[in-house]
């Protein structure tokens, strides 16, 4: 017999419920006269499976995961299906002269009653496990046409999520612990150290001997668990059923998304399954949905620099483009920039891909290739919407850019993202998709780049005095940076830079967070003159230079002097890494 008592406390030692949630179901119990586990289930607080675990602890008897099992036609027959939900059993198998028979709850008298009478009438013995009720009923519901109900499923795995607690600080002790856990377990824990270690991207990747987990944190990839190569099939069947992406599927590629809720915060996970030479391997991107838009401030965007955005943010029509490579942060710039500019006067709408951040108030449109919505095709459609602003994901081509124009020239403040190296580059990337340079003079109003440097942590951040030969660098770089960026006497008379070893605060990292360096050049007269003349980069680049322009390797080493950035990880991102000392 289950004792409700040992139950409850084994799902707190699991950490799989908390004491105010228990409060709340003895509540709930006294006031509904119902048992202990009817409002648990009720509650949905802990995922089935789980719960079947528990109860098969606490009574002694052994624990089957139905979905793991491929079932014995015979076990069934001469059984009515209507007779075993009635009684909440099922029997998946006959071995060594016992029938295998998977009960909801072995308290069940009457249930074990029928059990006992099928198993006496074939002249076997009743083998008795214990599994999820949920568990059952799939099978009842036919075990060749499983279908997994894809919002129960994510509310499952949000709670259980949200009651993982990692078992130590080490990665070591975290493998450990997952290497013994359920498949659903494993996930979630996995997901639960991406959140709480900040990453941006979980890795799941086979190898030839293990499966690999890496985070991206900070723009790095760290490999933090090797789990056993047998985990790899059910770890990523799990990840395709949260993503309701097709499960017998190995051998093209996919992408899914799914959302959940831990520590009250909203993320959205967008999947991307790719077949390997040693399996599939999955890639999620986090999204944290509960975050506002950051300001320019916190993203780096400052000072004169950020004045210069604004200005241009209002105007009412033209072509403001950001570059930059994957992952420098371009598409976050975006979501501030139309936040800023969000207001119930204008209609701002958008092509994402995907959509990263929600904006009230904003028509987003995530583009879907498969279906023939592009950027292009979609642009084409949004112009009939009425539109004072949009926003483009990314300009990837000929038709983009041309239908950006367009919509330029036509009264609409267009704003987008590009790949190039830098600021300039974006003129001559431009002509060289076919874009005329005339129409270029008349709609290009602002360029800009980034890149993303590590924040020094400033628990454990500290000065070091510049090298003479290194301050005769800097003071030459520094020569060209217009004056009104100068805002401290380290700024103009460089003696110190800063450096961070590490410490528990960054978890002995030394950065904390990113922050982006920038460049900004509006597109001045003299400037469009030139453009209209196809004028080279490097004429383009001394006209920005004469204009006051301020390079990302500028904005990077004024950041550094300020001690927000260390000045090896600038001149890495600037493509100008060498040896400072």
């Amino acid at each position: 017999m289950s004792d409700p008592n040992k139950i409850e406390e084994l799902l707190l030692e699991r950490g799989l419920i908390k004491p105010e949630q228990i409060q709340r179901i003895h509540r709930r119990q006294e006031a509904e006269q119902k048992s202990f586990l009817d409002v648990l289930r009720e509650e949905k607080i802990v995922y089935p499976e789980q719960l079947a675990q528990v109860k098969a602890e606490a009574t002694g008897v052994p624990y089957i995961d139905l979905s793991s099992v491929q079932p014995d036609e015979k076990a069934m027959r001469d059984i009515s299906r209507q007779a075993a939900a009635t009684y909440h059993f099922f029997a998946f198998g006959e071995k060594g002269g016992k029938l295998q028979v998977a009960l909801e709850s072995p308290n069940d008298f009457q249930a074990l009653e029928a059990v006992k009478f099928i198993a006496k009438k074939r002249g076997l013995t009743p083998e008795v496990f214990i599994s999820s009720q949920e568990g059952i009923d799939k099978m009842l519901g036919g075990s060749s046409e499983i279908q997994v109900e894809i919002g129960s499923a994510l509310r499952d795995f949000s709670a259980e999520v949200a009651q993982t607690k990692l078992p130590g600080k080490d990665d070591k002790d975290i493998a450990r612990y997952i290497a013994e856990a359920p498949v659903t377990k494993v996930v979630a824990v996995i997901i639960r150290h991406a959140i709480e270690g900040n990453a941006s991207d979980i890795h799941v990747e086979p190898t030839a001997k293990d499966l690999r987990i890496r985070y991206r944190i900070d723009g790095a990839l760290h490999t933090s668990l090797l789990l056993p190569k047998r985990a790899h099939l059910a770890i990523i069947s799990r990840i395709k059923i949260l993503s309701n992406l097709k499960i017998d599927e190995s051998r093209l590629p996919q992408d899914g998304r799914f959302s959940i809720t831990a520590d009250q915060r909203a993320f959205d996970f967008r999947v991307s399954v790719m077949p390997t030479v040693f399996g599939e391997k999955i890639a999620l991107r986090i999204l944290d949905k509960s975050r506002g838009a950051p300001s320019f401030d916190e993203l780096g965007l400052r000072g004169p620099q950020q004045k210069i955005f604004r200005e241009h943010l209002t105007a009412p029509h033209g072509i403001i483009l950001i570059s930059g490579p994957t992952g420098a942060g371009k598409s976050t710039t975006l979501f501030t920039s139309v936040s800023l500019i969000n207001t119930p006067e204008v209609n701002i709408a958008t092509l994402e891909d995907p959509v990263e951040y929600d904006i009230q108030g904003v028509n987003q449109t995530q583009i879907n290739p498969a279906i023939g919505l592009t950027f292009a095709s979609g642009l084409r459609n949004l112009l009939r919407q009425d539109p004072d602003i949009l926003m483009v994901g990314e300009i990837r081509d000929k038709e983009t850019a041309a239908l950006a124009v367009h919509s330029s020239l036509t009264g609409h403040l267009v704003l987008s993202t590009i790949h190039t190296n830098d600021a300039v580059g974006t003129v001559p990337r431009l002509i060289d998709m076919g874009i005329d340079p005339y129409l270029l003079t008349a709609t290009l109003r602002l360029l800009a780049a980034q890149r993303l440097v590590g924040k020094l942590c400033p628990a454990c951040k500290k000065e070091q005095d510049i090298p003479s030969r290194l301050r005769e660098k800097i003071a030459a770089e520094l020569a060209h940076v217009p004056a009104d960026y100068k805002t401290s006497s380290n700024l103009t008379d460089p003696r110190h830079l800063y450096v961070a070893e590490g410490c528990p605060a960054c978890h002995e990292t030394g950065t904390v967070g990113r922050l982006a360096i920038f460049e900004i050049i509006p597109v001045s007269r003299k400037m469009r003159s030139a453009i209209n003349e196809s004028a080279d980069y490097d004429i383009l680049y001394d006209i920005a230079r004469s204009e006051g322009y301020l390079s990302m390797r500028q904005d990077g080493l004024l950041k550094a002097l300020a001690g927000e950035v260390q000045y090896e990880d600038v001149l890495r991102v600037t493509s100008q890494s060498q040896s400072l000392y």
